[in-house]
């Protein structure tokens, strides 16, 4: 034995008359303690444990069923895993299948970089390089638009950190967190309420990939009478025909799971930034530099750039606020959270970069053909030429399927295996979300700059916020980042989050009231409403500031009124040690 040993002995909560102490030898069965230089003693009456705080290995004498079970601990690097302990547990079959378990220690093998690369993959495409054009087309200068896009995503960077840091430590999903906070049943609701954000995010996407197989057509078909829109259906056939297209052939990579969309995004990322660079380079080399980019200056006063602010931020923040809700999805493969936070990290800087490439490039269309041509499908279309038109197939397809397969599949899929994990498995939960998003009618959400960015973006706003601020409420308030994983998969009402009757009252009435105040704010920017008073609509141009911080504060208060614990009663079997 080592010196500096300490004799720790751990009190065990539940006795059970059958404990019998037995020597764990075999490697998966040793567990690791994470211990100072500073001497710690705890007594017991049952169980006694050496720990070398050198070599960190604890011998232990008791059963493995006890439920004090220490958790593997983390490397010198500080990553955290799951034990395979959960395996020793039956979950209630009607709240778990493959899909929802706890990742394994084999299972998290994303790296810091490849997180990273799914945020590249995230950010170069349409809607991204439309973002910041968005707000120069409303009058704004060219560095305000960027600068808006920047402070947004700064801003986003907290929840998403936050949020994703369980999704490390326990291995767990976005729609096995929400059980915390809103209960075993009641977890449905904010997870639909994600999914539904999803269905018509991937419903946009798909659109954008279809009028990327459009550029295929000769001019003749493009000009066709088949190239006409139809009013009761808001397109062309054509275009529609292309929509279709472009949603049959994405549903494939959804087809591999998780490990087909890690690999995509990390073998796209090089080709989508040499492919950004390509049209930048050919942008400046055509144009004779970025002057014309660097003379655009705001065309709107004072007043009315502060009246753009507030709501252009909030539309910012609701573009990633959606994969910022479930971001535990990804972050639940980290291999440590050292590698959740580096590639967290890459959002605000490639957003910062792409939306820079989509208005220097839109400027320099003035002075190459003598107008703007904002949207970079047309664009592309514009330059002509075989290779050109290959290359930017190529280009929006791989851009718009890292995207859409990321960041509007998994959510929506993961959500509705929650709801059955008997009848849904992560590829049918993937194509019904899929089939919803020709239901959302894409077409109509992208007929103007003020209806993507404050209706659509905004409006969304205010379904995320408040479920947002009752996680992070929750979790790092009342819960105090101490979850008891077995009590998240199972419906006995001695579970601590099975709450009254599997719902979560408290987080059902703080999510009620974060979504009201905005809704008349809502229905006035969609034309319900002719007129409100003011202070609705500061609220709803702030919709997810506002109801983040009404929502969260609400159930805290409620939460302590109630007198719920700040922090559980003792570490759960399954708790790693990671933060």
């Amino acid at each position: 034995m080592v010196s500096n040993s300490l004799s720790l002995c751990l009190h065990h909560p539940h006795p059970h008359n059958d404990l019998t102490p037995q020597i764990f030898t075999k490697p998966k069965n040793l567990y690791y303690l994470r211990t100072s230089s500073i001497p710690t003693t705890l007594t017991t009456t049952s169980t006694k444990i050496i720990i070398s705080p050198k070599n960190k290995v604890v011998h232990s004498l008791f059963h493995r069923r006890c439920n004090n079970i220490l958790s593997p601990m983390a490397s010198s690097d500080d990553q955290s895993h799951f034990t395979s302990q959960f395996d020793d547990f039956q979950p209630d079959p009607s709240l778990t299948n493959d899909d929802l378990k706890p990742t394994t220690i084999d299972q998290r093998n994303f790296s810091g970089w490849e997180m990273a690369s799914l945020w590249i993959g995230l950010v170069v495409g349409v809607p991204s390089y439309y973002l910041a054009g968005s707000l120069v087309d409303l009058g704004m200068a060219w560095w305000q638009g960027i600068a808006i896009v920047v402070i947004a995503n700064l801003i986003t960077l907290v929840p998403l950190i936050l949020i994703g840091q369980p999704g490390t430590k326990y291995g767990i999903s976005f729609p096995i967190l929400a059980r915390s906070s809103f209960g075993i049943k009641g977890a449905h609701i904010p997870t639909l309420l994600r999914a539904l954000v999803g269905c018509g995010w991937y419903g946009i996407e798909t659109w954008i990939g279809g009028e990327a197989i459009f550029l295929l057509f000769p001019k003749v078909i493009k000009e066709s009478s088949f190239s006409l829109p139809l009013s009761w259906l808001g397109t062309s056939p054509l275009e529609f025909t292309c929509f279709i297209i472009f949603w049959i052939a994405q549903l494939a990579i959804v087809w591999k799971g998780m490990d087909g969309i890690r690999d995509l995004e990390k073998y796209s990322a090089p080709i989508l930034i040499a492919l950004t660079s390509c049209l930048l380079i050919w942008s400046y080399v055509k144009a004779g530099g970025f002057g014309h980019l660097l003379n655009l200056s705001s065309r709107i006063s004072s007043p009315q750039f502060w009246s753009l602010f507030f709501p252009s931020i909030t539309a910012n923040i609701s573009f990633w606020a959606t994969l910022a809700l479930n971001i535990p999805d990804f972050t639940r493969y980290a291999k440590s959270q050292n590698d959740q936070i580096i590639g967290q990290v890459g959002l605000p800087i490639f957003m910062g970069l792409f939306t820079f490439v989509g208005l220097a490039v839109t400027s320099s269309t003035t002075v190459i053909f003598g107008h703007v041509i904002s949207n970079p499908i047309t664009l592309l279309g514009e330059i002509g030429g075989f290779l050109t038109i290959i290359l930017a197939i190529i280009g929006i397809s791989l851009a718009t399927i890292t995207t859409n397969i990321a960041a509007n599949v998994v959510a929506p899929a993961n959500a509705l295996v929650n709801l059955s994990p008997s009848k849904f498995t992560f590829r049918r939960g993937a194509l019904l979300t899929a089939l919803l998003g020709i239901a959302f009618q894409p077409w109509r959400l992208l007929k103007s700059s003020e209806s993507f960015v404050y209706t659509w973006l905004v409006g969304y706003s205010a379904i995320l916020g408040p479920i947002m601020g009752i996680l992070l409420a929750d979790y790092y308030v009342i819960q105090g980042m101490n979850l008891r994983i077995k009590d998240l998969y199972t419906l006995s009402p001695s579970g601590a989050y099975y709450y009254k009757s599997g719902y979560n009252l408290v987080a059902m009435f703080a999510l009620v009231i974060g979504i009201l105040p905005v809704i008349p704010g809502f229905l006035q920017n969609v034309g319900i409403m002719s007129s409100i008073p003011k202070p609705f609509t500061i609220i709803y141009n702030n919709a997810w500031f506002f109801s983040l911080f009404l929502a969260g504060g609400l159930y805290c208060i409620l939460s302590f009124i109630k007198g719920k614990k700040k922090n559980q009663q003792h570490i759960d079997p399954l708790l790693t040690n990671g933060c």
